[in-house]
């Protein structure tokens, strides 16, 4: 009898244990893996989308790294980089597109290449949020040129091409 009952008491020990770390992963695997950081100027930016700095270019790296989380239907302008950039979806559904080519659903999980001085965007799409590291290359003290801004038929046109 007593082994019975201390079967059943570590029966539902052990199940609620689980059930407490289950959830626990659960939280853990939807929180952010940065902080949202600092509001981008809307000057480069439409809608609202954040940085956290993660690595400054110095005298050891020619390129900047940051968590950039973009918001329900945020993205940047039309830009180029002198010397490329890297994409690594961390979280979220977004959007990439090079000028003068179909938009492309990106999500957590991908890794965008883009080639230096390639007229492209990148944003969330109009019914999710995405965030992803930027890795920027510097060429001459430069890492981008920000040019005009992603249209609304534009933005609505890759939404409607991506089915995101």
């Amino acid at each position: 009898m007593k082994t019975i009952l201390f079967a059943s008491l570590l029966f539902t020990f052990t199940a609620c244990y689980n059930n407490k770390n289950q959830k626990k992963m659960k939280e853990e695997n939807n929180s952010a893996l940065y902080p949202k950081g600092q509001k981008l100027p809307n000057d480069w930016f439409s809608g609202n989308a954040f940085l956290t700095p993660l690595v400054a270019k110095d005298h050891n790296n020619e390129f900047s790294a940051g968590s950039v989380t973009f918001e329900i239907g945020s993205r940047t302008n039309w830009h180029t980089h002198p010397k490329g950039q890297v994409l690594l979806v961390i979280n979220g559904k977004g959007i990439y597109q090079e000028k003068g080519k179909p938009a492309k659903l990106i999500k957590k999980g991908d890794v965008i290449n883009i080639p230096e001085n390639v007229e492209h965007w990148h944003g969330a799409t109009a019914n999710t949020t995405m965030t992803h590291i930027a890795i920027t290359n510097y060429k001459n003290n430069e890492q981008v040129t920000w040019l005009d801004a992603v249209t609304d038929e534009e933005f609505d046109e890759a939404n409607t091409n991506t089915h995101p």
